[in-house]
């Protein structure tokens, strides 16, 4: 019996690379399609769980930042690492390969180009990063996270697919939760995180802007925040002070469920994170991570800030006098909590892992009887 198509996914350094990822193998895994997982290693228990029938390690590094030699190393590892996917795509000969951005997306994608195997980039920020934008004329199309990405020429044009970006099936469930608007008077249930990168901030500042509200106001609170193990004892002990009710942990396995279920989400604005407020439709506040050279986060925050779904503060305005004049207009103001939730709905693609995998096939000559298939320039 022939075997199913082959599709290689590439990704790895984040998060924030690897679930949309690992929403476009599930759903390549539901339409019968063979996936591989190319990856630098540096990914641990993700890739160890990632659906895919095996995973390829190859070599890459990012040759931004640092010193001429730093550069010139990572360079080399890039070249190791194009060597390396060469011999495996050529033996496995898959319909596509798709990278998801970051430099381990590079020299799987790149050898595919070399060996004339479809290929697809994934973008899943408002501004494209370097690594995509490196591969940008090398590859057979390019798919969007967001309808307005800045970095994509025009002559990409027949070529371009929004898509939206992925989710991970948890985040499809919690998408079906509905909004449960806060009781006027009633308790604010919050959330709060940032990643590995963000904790801090919130760690330093929501706290604050907790504890300097009125008593009357603290006691209508609930929170979870993910905080850095270094920073847990002092951020519980300041909710303890101050009389609010938090859990407090760095890393909580069923974050889309303690999405659904917050009224109000204080957090960065990575690519995955807006996409999945967006999907389960949860209203935020929304700090951009400062000081990366695309900005992308803050394209990304403004992306849901402009309809009225976020409350974008840059870090330089993200004060704990600021933040907690937010907190204080909605315990006031439920209604308007609604109502950026409902736009945050509005904004939301929970089908995009079906829409890029629609992309796949068309690029790998797939069919599939019922799939849609769209063309390029949506």
């Amino acid at each position: 019996m022939t075997r199913p198509p082959l599709v290689v996914l590439a990704a790895g350094g984040t998060g924030g690379h690897l679930f949309p990822a690992e929403a476009l193998a599930v759903a390549l895994n539901r339409l019968g399609m063979r996936v591989a997982l190319a990856t630098d290693g540096r990914v641990g228990e993700i890739a160890r769980t990632f659906p895919a029938e095996r995973v390829m390690q190859i070599p890459s590094a990012t040759p931004s930042g640092g010193s001429l030699l730093a550069k010139g190393l990572a360079a080399i590892r890039l070249g190791q690492g194009v060597l390396r996917a060469l011999p495996l795509l050529r033996a496995d000969r898959p319909a596509c390969v798709v990278g998801f951005g970051g430099y381990p997306t590079v020299p799987p994608v790149f050898a595919a180009a070399v060996l004339q195997i479809p290929t697809l980039i994934h973008e899943q920020n408002g501004v494209i990063g370097r690594a995509n934008r490196f591969l940008l004329g090398r590859v057979s199309a390019v798919a969007t996270g967001f309808a307005s990405v800045s970095g994509i020429p025009d002559a990409m044009a027949a070529k371009r697919y929004h898509t939206g970006n992925p989710v991970r099936p948890a985040v499809i469930e919690a998408a079906r939760i509905p909004y449960a608007a806060p009781e006027p008077g009633g308790l604010l249930r919050l959330a709060v995180f940032g990643g590995s990168q963000g904790a801090r901030v919130m760690s330093e500042i929501v706290p604050a802007a907790l504890s300097s509200l009125p008593a009357e106001s603290r006691a209508r609170l609930r929170l979870v925040q993910q905080a850095r193990p270094e920073d847990a004892e002092a951020v519980r002990a300041a909710y303890l002070a101050a009389g609010i009710a938090a859990e407090i942990a760095p890393f909580f396995k069923d974050l889309p469920a303690r999405i659904a279920d917050a009224h109000l989400v204080i957090a960065r604005s990575g690519a995955s994170t807006v996409a999945e407020l967006a999907a389960i439709g949860r209203p935020s506040v929304l700090v951009p991570l400062p000081g990366a050279l695309d900005q992308d986060q803050a394209a990304n925050a403004r992306s849901l800030g402009e309809s009225g779904a976020a409350t974008v503060l840059p870090q330089t305005e993200f004060t704990a006098e600021r933040l907690a004049a937010v907190i204080a207009a909605a315990l006031a103001d439920p209604a308007g909590l609604t109502r950026a939730a409902e736009a945050a709905k509005s904004a939301g693609v929970t089908d995009a892992a079906e829409r890029l995998a629609a992309v796949v096939m068309t690029l790998g000559h797939i069919p599939v009887p019922g799939l849609q298939q769209e063309g390029g320039g949506i």
